[in-house]
């Protein structure tokens, strides 16, 4: 009978324990009202996260989610050439935009106000919203009147070529667009990454004779290497679904062989009234997002990026 009263006694107790951990688990140190005012501040941010980040993306893969779809990418010539010309985009045109932004970085470290000026300027065309900027390139690069075929003409008096016609310098052409739209972009944070290395490691390196050329290589480089990778990675995360050089300056042609896979998904999606095929390509990219995301977590796991 003891037992059964001892018994009987210690459960509320423990229960009562369970109950107060589980609600310091929730409620944290908050109190009464602040509890509630916390409640009313998340609330909507929650709803929001989930109405417009997790259900498109969860809508998305399911309307990708079908093998048939990929068999019909995989038979379509275009979407083969789509392929290649984001590998293109990628590998050459993320590249030399941060190889240029990195160079450009050095040049604006040097003292003076004009050199602040001239900074001032460079930033301009990444203020400039893109949607007037692309459409106004895509204009100066009409074969017929466009400026830059005029400028050509009348200084030097050659004709230039037609540069929306052909794939490869209509390519050529959205990459170079990218290229000026985003290099003040990535200038401007290399530009933070040199200033934020310490004065008196330079000193020291000009010191024992490391000036100019053979600062950079010894000195400015290896301490900028792992913000120049996390750069590039982002650099390509960002332009895997970046559609607006390429479809507000070339439109995806000559006969849809410049799209990369974000324009060809809107392809499909709306001209064609194929929004499942759309997503199927858009969606084709994950093989090569996926692996880009986690070795940049690891690149921030694993090492410290001063800025």
């Amino acid at each position: 009978m003891a037992d059964v009263i001892h018994t009987t006694q210690v459960l509320p107790v423990q229960s009562f324990a369970g109950l107060r951990a589980r609600s310091h688990f929730w409620r944290g140190h908050l109190q009464g009202s602040e509890y509630a005012w916390a409640l009313a501040f998340c609330v909507p941010y929650v709803v929001v996260f989930f109405a417009f980040v997790v259900y498109p993306v969860a809508f998305g893969v399911w309307m990708g989610s079908d093998l048939s779809l990929y068999q019909t990418l995989f038979s379509d010539p275009i979407y083969m050439e789509t392929v290649v010309n984001t590998a293109l985009y990628l590998g050459v045109a993320i590249n030399l935009k941060l190889f240029l932004a990195l160079l450009l970085s050095g040049f604006f470290m040097r003292p003076g106000w004009w050199t602040k000026a001239l900074l001032m300027l460079f930033v301009l065309p990444w203020a400039v919203p893109a949607l007037p900027t692309f459409i106004s390139i895509h204009w100066m690069m009409n074969g017929e009147y466009g400026l830059f075929n005029n400028i050509l003409y009348e200084i030097f008096g050659i004709t230039g070529p037609d540069w929306l016609t052909s794939r490869w310098t209509s390519l050529g052409s959205a990459m170079i667009s990218h290229i000026w739209k985003w290099l003040p972009f990535w200038t401007v944070i290399l530009l933070a990454g040199r200033m934020a290395i310490p004065s008196e490691i330079r000193d020291a390196a000009k010191v024992d004779g490391a000036t100019g050329f053979r600062s950079f290589i010894h000195v400015s480089f290896p301490l900028l290497a792992n913000l120049y990778l996390i750069c590039t990675l982002l650099s390509m995360i960002f332009s895997l679904g970046d559609f607006n050089s390429v479809y507000f300056v070339t439109g995806g042609g000559p006969a849809d062989s410049t799209h990369v896979l974000a324009t060809l998904g809107i392809r499909y999606a709306f001209d064609i009234a194929q929004p499942r095929l759309g997503v199927a390509a858009v969606i084709s990219a994950l093989p090569l997002l996926i692996p880009l995301v986690i070795i940049l977590m690891r690149k921030f796991k694993t090492s410290s990026v001063q800025l």
